[in-house]
């Protein structure tokens, strides 16, 4: 199958997995595994924070820093479409007592900073206390501008609110920009960064910030069971992926480039749209034409995300040309069926 669901989907390869198998381990729960802690160095060097700390995954991170940022009757403002407001169960507000305030976010998922300082509370007792701006890079695999990105930040700082970068794609924007990833997270008081996606480590996520900040986050890591013992052996793939899998989200992008203009191609006389932003195409095929074509689609060996109206496909390296070059066909011999019914 070529799978185009996620970039969550990859799988170690055979020097990630000697990387695994070759590490050294400790107890990082008591701060004794070497490899958790070059690992959590080397994601802070590279997002220019003063400490890090690994995490099971990037739900559990992107909580324990809204936990270390905020308390209970506290409010974070977010995009409604951003990952940390949408698809997070409602962790905040369930296990934290911190209240969600989404805003409407732009065509390209931005926030604009009018926005963010309208949406600041005053100091009223009817109000939760507005403590934290939530933003997120890439963005439905947009690649946010920095100009708008700080110009946000500042009107929350200007408020005296925190800032939290949902980075989990950090890397891809960094990429598609040319901006060095440390550029892009400087205007955050803590940024996490998703080890599992495009840069293809099994799991894991770096919560990197200040070292008071990371202190706090330790903590909320424990209290939500997220403390490993012997995580040498996932960080190494972390380390892998840092090391070697960041430059070549290059090729990703060049493929979902390619992709996206195959598609384009088809879609034009069939009703249906294609848009494209770093490693995701979303293509929105005719109503009447989505369930059919990506049941076509899976017999063809193509898996796609299930999102309406627009379905999503991700490149990423578990995907080659040659799984470009069939996917395009698969399109194509669907529409070219439809017409002859």
């Amino acid at each position: 199958m070529t799978d185009l669901r996620s970039d969550t989907v990859t799988k170690p390869g055979v020097a990630m997995r000697a990387a695994m198998a070759q590490a050294a381990v400790g107890d990082d729960v008591y701060g004794e595994d070497p490899t958790v802690r070059e690992l959590e160095e080397r994601a802070a060097e590279l997002l220019g924070k003063k400490a890090g700390l690994f995490f099971p995954s990037g739900t559990q991170s992107n909580l324990a820093a809204l936990l270390s940022h905020c308390r209970r009757g506290d409010e974070y403002i977010a995009g409604d479409i951003y990952h940390v407001y949408r698809y997070e169960a409602g962790g905040a507000a369930v296990l934290g007592g911190i209240s969600p305030c989404p805003l409407a976010t732009g065509a390209r998922g931005e926030l604009a900073a009018q926005t963010v300082a309208a949406a600041v509370k005053d100091d009223d007792p009817h109000f939760p206390r507005t403590r934290l701006l939530c933003m997120e890079n890439t963005v439905s695999g947009t690649a946010q501008d920095l100009a708008e990105t700080k110009a946000a930040v500042a009107a929350a700082r200007r408020r005296g609110l925190l800032a939290h970068l949902d980075g989990a794609r950090l890397m891809n924007a960094s990429i598609a920009q040319n901006i060095p990833a440390k550029k892009l997270a400087a205007p955050f008081d803590s940024v996490s960064l998703c080890l599992s996606k495009g840069l293809g480590a099994p799991a894991g996520t770096v919560l990197c910030g200040g070292k008071e900040f990371i202190g706090k986050a330790r903590r909320n890591r424990k209290i939500l069971g997220g403390g490993m013992r012997q995580a040498g052996i996932i960080a190494a793939a972390g380390m892998y992926a840092l090391e070697n899998n960041i430059e070549r989200l290059h090729d990703d992008h060049q493929l979902a480039e390619e992709l996206a203009q195959g598609l384009a191609e088809i879609a034009g006389t069939n009703g249906a749209t294609v848009s494209l932003g770093t490693n995701m195409i979303f293509y929105a095929p005719a109503a009447a034409d989505h369930s059919p074509l990506r049941h076509h689609l899976k017999g063809c060996g193509v898996l796609v995300g299930d999102g309406r109206p627009a379905f999503r496909m991700v490149t990423h390296l578990d995907v080659s040309r040659k799984d470009i070059a069939k996917t395009v066909a698969a399109f194509a011999k669907y529409y070219k069926s439809r017409k002859r019914r």
